[in-house]
């Protein structure tokens, strides 16, 4: 009978426990605050006040008090003794963000977020988020404490959503806590920004914002929030997308490069180089500056560090394979929609790369340079490096523009450049990474294009055997059309095993498909056919329903830039956006963008339905995903580099410490995403619109005069 009692006195406390009604919630914030406009918008009830100490002697007995740090990240909150004292008084429970003084606990100065993110440290958050979950505050401002052990620490961690390592011996900063002797949880950053901050993922910051108010109040049914990410997908994975969505994605794309005022003005030109930080990356242009006409080019695009207020920071390098895509980016747009300025923008970014700028100047405009005709990477500093793929794509991207432009102005420009290119390739067709002006004007053209060098990696040389496919096919210059042959099948020979993989192996399937597109363009050989049909089916065995391409990466032994293996290695180098194969990701960067273009060419080429397919339910996944946000005009309409197709999020693995998961880029993504989708619309293709090119007109006189040294190239002629 005794313990029948105890059962059920405690079955009466909880249930009376269970049925109290909640604390009462007061808020010590200004009224623009995230979390409290999230409470307004899901009714919820709430009292503010304007101060800490408004709101402790305001709030009424048992309430649940916030206390937000308005002054962040520039000034933290103080609690002081008699504010504890008052609130202990008065039985409140308080959550305390961003303080720099609570009596009781030892703060250490603020820092910023470098390499962490949020780890969940304990199991009161599960199921949604148990114990080594990953979240993101980006680049905030937080305050060092004495350990204590909580339920949410920042740490350097690698993994795609959970701490596949674990958590560091050291630098493992409590993020939020309980007060070891108050009624008090204590967050050591600004958690109730994380509209404004864009806090990643979202959904995992409802859940902890759940946490906190039910402990708070001291209830299972918490105030409930209503809020919308500041920057978030166009559409949902089931939307119905309007009829016109591939036009209207066309039109965002190309008012976001004036939103972003990523092309120069040369009102403020001389603003790009003091505007570069470290590593070249800091603060992007300002919304009223005026917006540049491309004469004095385009920006890199965006870094992937978010900053406290949401914005991102800008990569104000000026890059030649950039100029080149996103030209023929504006001359398509220009042509499908008769809007001049996109057509006299695409002008001005190609005089700029060939005739206006040091990219094609110095050394490069010297017939008698080794280096004559090669595109240098990126001003100010990397004029002197020659990417082969930076280069072809540059040079596919004025193909495409001249083209649109119906203009042969660039034609012997585009041809040296190629010959360039050509001259710097082994005799197996392979070029390698990168060639540099030093070692170039030691050795000389013909060293490089008489070597027996073999590099299985379509990432570096995919697009160069496409341009050279391409100028073939204008000029009938065998060269062009042997190399690139001889390399595509000794790489198709080399197919899975010996691919060297730059940061995955879907990006070197998806580099692949162009070359192959094109070769089979040329030579319709059931060989060729079954070689893309190889890569495409390898590919496409990852695409998922929405039409995301998922990201994979190939054997070890074979990677370039693996995932981290280990804590310390995360945003170290470049890397996946994914820890292990299966991490719901794509990349817009690497492969889907690529993909989207090789996919699109492979179906002009071979009529075959199942190219045009998977191209069309890609097209459809880069509508939905395509930015949208009011808040920040410079990202509405652009593509992240990643997004996350389980979350239906802007998520991946940041470990990537150049190109991250919310970079932008002005000419790889967003260029040939807008080329491709204008190319739909205008049913042709790269190899269609160009087929009337004139660039062979002066074809004879620049072989001669480039591929003579030595006798290099004889009886090579035209066919």
């Amino acid at each position: 009978m005794m313990i029948h009692g105890i059962v059920a006195a405690a079955l009466a406390v909880w249930q009376a426990m269970s049925t109290a009604a909640p604390r009462p919630l007061v808020i010590a914030a200004r009224p623009d605050n995230d979390l409290y406009e999230a409470i307004l918008a899901a009714d919820g009830a709430v009292a503010r006040y304007d101060t800490a100490e408004e709101a402790i002697a305001q709030a009424p007995q048992n309430a649940a008090v916030l206390l937000l740090a308005d002054e962040y990240p520039e000034r933290t909150l103080s609690l002081t003794d008699s504010h504890l004292a008052r609130a202990t008084a008065k039985k409140l429970r308080l959550y305390i963000e961003y303080p720099s003084s609570v009596p009781g606990l030892k703060f250490g100065p603020p820092r910023s977020v470098e390499h962490e993110r949020v780890v969940v440290t304990s199991d009161v958050l599960a199921p949604q988020l148990p114990r080594l979950a990953i979240l993101s505050v980006h680049q905030a401002k937080f305050i060092p404490v004495e350990a204590v052990a909580g339920d949410l620490a920042l740490a350097h961690v690698a993994g795609f959503e959970t701490a596949v390592y674990g958590l560091p011996r050291d630098g493992v900063y409590p993020l939020l806590f309980r007060h070891p002797h108050a009624a008090a949880l204590v967050a050591t950053t600004k958690l109730s920004q994380f509209v404004t901050a864009r806090y990643a993922p979202p959904e995992a910051w409802d859940s902890v914002w759940k946490h906190i108010l039910a402990w708070l109040t001291e209830s299972d049914n918490p105030p409930e929030l209503a809020w919308k990410p500041s920057v978030r997908p166009s559409f949902g994975p089931d939307e119905t997308l309007p009829a016109d969505a591939e036009k209207q994605a066309i039109r965002r794309s190309m008012d976001w490069f004036a939103a972003a005022r990523l092309l120069i003005d040369p009102s403020w030109q001389h603003k790009v180089d003091q505007a570069a930080g470290k590593e070249r990356v800091g603060p992007g242009p300002r919304a009223h500056w005026r917006a540049g006409d491309g004469s004095d080019g385009v920006l890199e695009g965006f870094s992937s560090n978010i900053q406290p207020d949401g914005s991102q920071w800008v990569r104000w390098d000026r890059r030649s394979d950039c100029i080149g895509e996103v030209a023929g980016a504006y001359a398509l747009a220009g042509r499908l929609s008769d809007d001049t300025r996109y057509a006299t923008s695409a002008r001005k970014l190609l005089d700029f790369l060939y005739f206006n700028s040091s990219l094609a100047g110095g050394p490069r405009g010297d017939p008698k340079s080794p280096s004559f005709g090669l595109l240098g990477w990126f001003l100010p500093t990397g004029t002197s490096v020659y990417y082969g793929d930076d280069n072809a794509r540059a040079l596919l991207g004025t193909m495409l523009a001249a083209a649109a432009l119906g203009s042969d102005r660039w034609d012997d420009a585009l041809l040296r450049s190629l010959l360039a290119n050509l001259r710097t390739t082994g005799r197996l067709g392979f070029r390698g990474n990168r060639i540099e002006e030093d070692d170039l004007q030691e050795h000389g053209w013909p060293h490089y294009f008489e070597s027996d060098r073999v590099h299985y990696a379509p990432h570096y040389e995919a697009y160069a055997w496409a341009a050279y496919l391409w100028a073939y096919k204008r000029t009938g210059y065998e060269l062009f059309l042997e190399r690139a042959r001889q390399a595509i099948s000794m790489t198709m020979e080399a197919y899975p095993d010996r691919w060297r993989w730059q940061n995955g192996i879907q990006q070197e399937r998806a580099r692949m498909l162009l070359p192959l597109a094109w070769l089979v363009r040329l030579e319709d050989t059931p060989e060729h056919r079954a070689w893309l049909q190889l890569i495409a089916r390898d590919l496409l065995a990852l695409q998922d329903e929405s039409g995301a391409i998922r990201e994979a990466v190939g054997s070890a032994e074979q990677g370039h830039y693996a995932p981290p293996k280990t804590n310390e290695e995360y945003g170290k180098s470049e890397a996946p956006l994914i820890q292990k194969n299966g991490d719901p990701v794509t990349d817009l960067l690497y492969t889907s963008n690529f993909a989207f273009l090789g996919l699109h060419e492979a179906a002009a080429a071979t009529g075959e339905a199942s190219y045009r397919e998977a191209a069309d339910r890609l097209a459809q996944y880069l509508c939905r995903i395509q930015v949208s946000s009011e808040r920040h005009p410079e990202l509405d309409g652009a593509w992240f580099r990643a997004f996350d197709f389980g979350r239906w999020a802007y998520w991946a693995s940041n470990a990537d410490h150049g190109w991250g998961a919310w970079s932008i880029e002005t000419g790889w993504t967003q260029g040939w995403i807008t080329a491709v989708l204008a190319l739909r619309q205008m049913s042709t293709s790269v190899w269609d619109i160009t087929a009337e090119s004139r660039v062979a007109a002066n074809a004879e006189r620049l072989i001669t005069e480039m591929m003579s040294a030595r006798g290099v190239g004889e009886g090579k002629g035209r066919r």
